[in-house]
């Protein structure tokens, strides 16, 4: 690490801090909700990247300390002693460098949002919508690991079990710096139940992961932009499973986005729902529009997170997972399939902090 660049940028950090905490005490900046939350969260980040850097520094300048004292000492019982220290400090001081260099990469603004996922067959028939249920469960079996909340808004089923399509939200603590990496075309290679001569098929589903709007986001939805219908709720194979139209479909008339909900008895219910989709579909757009005009997205790095984009394979007969953008693999599907994604975000998360540490350390401030 270029100790010199560091603290260039750390002496940037320290004024950033003081700039925040001036700002934070100017009693008219509560008056914009959205740049309160932002210096807020600004302020937060930047203190505790202090806590972590001011703790490197300590325990270097203690692991220097016995380095000399290691020069002047003659005693080799005392010798074997600050050898033993100066192992267990440069171990210490290598994991706080890890940290410290963690918490100086420019941070997502998205992460800590709950977010709206999709999950949609895409090629290879009932398979397809077999995985694509069996995915959603395990999605919410790691939800429910990690203490999140699963709440679903809008699901059709088939009649062998597996899903047309499913949206839900997930919601807790930074839901979205967790599932950033899920969204694209999801593939699966394995003997399907339906296969009576024990061939191997590939099929493949679609996940979209959408960082849910907050009600200071900017996104304006103006009522003569909708298109708003109902329609019957109805379950597998097309049965009505509610005998009045309570379903909304809604189309954003200038995007051409559209979002449903049939999951509530209550139509007014579904259509808060239905909205709630569209909000967080458009800012997403926007997000993307704004990635797209500065060419700096994050996602250039690890891809688009575009659903047509091929981000993993899921390979059963060789019980492997291997995420394609990153080139890590996992082992043990049964156990990820029970919503232990750690197999493979833990390996993900580790490429994806070394990549932006490299582009760090090479170009410094964008």
């Amino acid at each position: 690490m270029d100790q010199v660049d560091l603290s260039d940028r750390v002496a940037r950090m320290r004024a950033k801090l003081r700039e925040v905490e001036s700002a934070l005490a100017d009693s008219g900046v509560y008056g914009d909700a959205n740049e309160c939350r932002r210096l807020s969260i600004e302020r937060g980040r930047l203190a505790s990247f202090f806590v972590l850097y001011d703790t490197w520094q300590a325990h270097q300048r203690e692991l220097e300390k016995n380095r000399k004292l290691l020069e002047q000492e003659k005693d080799p019982e005392f010798r074997q002693l600050i050898e033993s220290e100066i192992l267990s400090g440069s171990e210490q001081c290598r994991r706080d460098e890890e940290e410290v260099m963690s918490a100086i990469l420019p941070p997502d603004p998205d992460d800590s949002r709950n977010v709206i996922m999709e999950i949609r067959p895409a090629a290879g028939g009932e398979e397809a919508s077999l995985f694509a249920s069996q995915l959603f469960r395990a999605y919410s079996k790691y939800a429910e690991r990690r203490g999140w909340r699963t709440d679903v808004l809008d699901l059709s089923e088939t009649e062998l079990g597996g899903l047309r399509e499913v949206t839900f939200s997930l919601s807790g603590s930074a839901v979205f710096s967790r599932l950033k990496f899920e969204s694209g075309v999801h593939r699966v290679q394995r003997v399907p139940v339906t296969e009576a001569g024990g061939r191997i098929h590939t099929s493949t589903v679609t996940v979209s992961v959408l960082p849910e709007a907050e009600e200071t986001d900017d996104v304006t939805i103006r009522p003569e932009d909708l298109e708003i219908s109902t329609f019957r709720s109805s379950g597998p194979g097309g049965q009505n499973v509610n005998r009045t139209d309570s379903a909304v479909r809604i189309r954003h008339i200038p995007s051409g986005l559209v979002t449903a909900s049939q999951q509530e008895r209550s139509q007014i219910r579904n259509r808060e729902i239905a909205l709630r989709i569209l909000k967080s579909k458009l800012l997403e757009m926007q997000r993307r529009e704004e990635a797209e005009r500065h060419a700096a997205s994050k996602r250039a790095q690890v891809g688009t997170g575009d659903r047509s984009e091929r981000i993993r394979t899921y390979n059963f007969p060789q019980n492997r997972v291997t995420d394609h953008r990153f080139s890590v693999s996992a082992h043990d599907l049964p156990s990820l399939m029970e919503g232990d994604f750690d197999l493979i975000l833990d390996p993900v998360f580790a490429e994806d902090l070394r990549i932006r540490r490299e582009s760090f350390l090479k170009e410094g401030d964008r």
